[in-house]
Formats: structure tokens, C-alpha cells, sequence
């Protein structure tokens, strides 16, 4: 469990392919603080701690995890956004973020704005119903509030602060996000398909 409050930033050293798995090596200054099995999100993935070599550790992501993120698409030397598992019992920067990406979304729209940089994402349709003005939805595993909610887009702000410590900041259109809904959206809409049974 996550809150989508990033804590570093980590940087892509090795990426190996075996069978439909992939192998990821980052590099980061957290890395002395990670122990084996230990969850940690990257880019929103939540992936678990398989090696620790140094100042850099692997993780493995399965056909599953590839198939519905922008994993497939790293690059050595990519930066990613790393947050490790929340504490129970802290204050809940964020919101509830799992770390089980829903899709990938496209950014469509950049502006900088006076104080703020604007992002519009293209997400797919199915999800229209869980993106809802003001409400929480988290991209590259950043906790962000939703708004000019219209059809299957969605625009957020960040401040300044976020786009120096993220890796919002290297967004451009065309580039893929990883975006996970909010959790307590997907319960309440599954409790209405079944109560209508649609």
C-alpha cells in the first residue's frame, strides 16, 4: 500500500528479458534502506525487491504487469518516481494508492501556467466512470486531484515543487503513463454492477 507521495527519484541501469518476465535495475539513493522482498513503487508499479547490489536493486515485473503498463517501454537511463510501502500509522499524504496499475493513459495537452504545470491525459474509455472531478487518481504513481474531467480526458496541476522531485517534469504529449484509479471508485462501482447486474 502506497500513497502516491514520491520519495526519490531512481534511474534505470539494466533491463533484462526472461520468458514473458522482465528484470529491472535501478539505481537510488534509498536503495541501503531496501531489504529483499520489499515492495516499492516505480512509476506507480508496485514491485517487489528480488536482489540488492550496492546502490542498486532489482525487481521483476510478470506478463501481467507488462501488459498493463508502460513497462515494456523503459529504457536504460530512464528516470523513474520511487515511493516505498506507507507505514501504518502515518498521516496519509496522499490518497490509497495500491500500486496495481488499471492502464496506461497518453499525455495529450502540456501548459505552464503561472505557478503550475498542467497535464491532460487520454486514458481508455472503460474507465470513464472512475475519474470524477476532484477527486484522486494516480499517474506515474503520483497522487494528484482530477479535473476538466470530459469524456475519457482528464487534466491535473502540479506545483513546482512535484515537478522537480518527479519525473512529470520529462513528460511531453505523446508519452505514456502508467494511471491507477482510485480504489474506493472501483469498489463502489462494482457494488453497482452487481446490485443492476450489469
Amino acid at each position: 500500500m502506497f500513497t502516491g507521495i514520491i520519495e526519490t527519484l531512481g534511474t534505470v541501469t539494466a533491463i533484462r528479458k526472461e520468458q514473458d518476465n522482465i528484470h529491472l535495475t535501478v539505481a537510488s539513493g534509498i536503495t541501503k534502506e531496501l531489504k529483499i522482498d520489499q515492495s516499492v513503487s516505480h512509476n506507480g508499479i508496485c514491485l517487489t525487491v528480488v536482489a540488492i547490489d550496492g546502490d542498486e536493486y532489482t525487481v521483476t515485473a510478470i506478463a501481467e504487469t507488462v501488459r498493463k503498463t508502460n513497462i515494456a517501454g523503459y529504457r536504460t537511463g530512464d528516470v523513474i518516481n520511487l515511493e516505498r510501502a506507507m507505514i501504518m500509522g502515518s498521516r496519509l499524504d496522499g490518497h490509497i494508492v495500491q500500486g496495481h496499475v488499471d492502464s496506461t493513459a497518453v499525455c495529450v495537452g502540456l501548459e505552464a501556467k503561472d505557478g503550475s504545470t498542467e497535464y491532460t491525459f487520454e486514458y481508455p474509455s472503460a474507465y470513464r466512470a472512475l475519474v470524477i472531478e476532484k477527486g484522486s487518481i494516480c499517474i506515474n504513481g503520483v497522487s494528484l486531484t482530477a479535473f476538466n474531467c470530459v469524456g475519457n480526458h482528464v487534466t491535473v496541476a502540479i506545483i513546482p515543487y512535484t515537478f522537480e522531485h518527479t519525473n512529470l517534469q520529462y513528460l511531453q504529449p505523446g508519452s505514456v503513463v502508467n494511471m491507477e484509479y482510485d480504489i474506493i471508485g472501483k469498489y463502489i462501482l462494482r457494488q453497482h454492477q452487481l446490485d443492476t447486474g450489469s
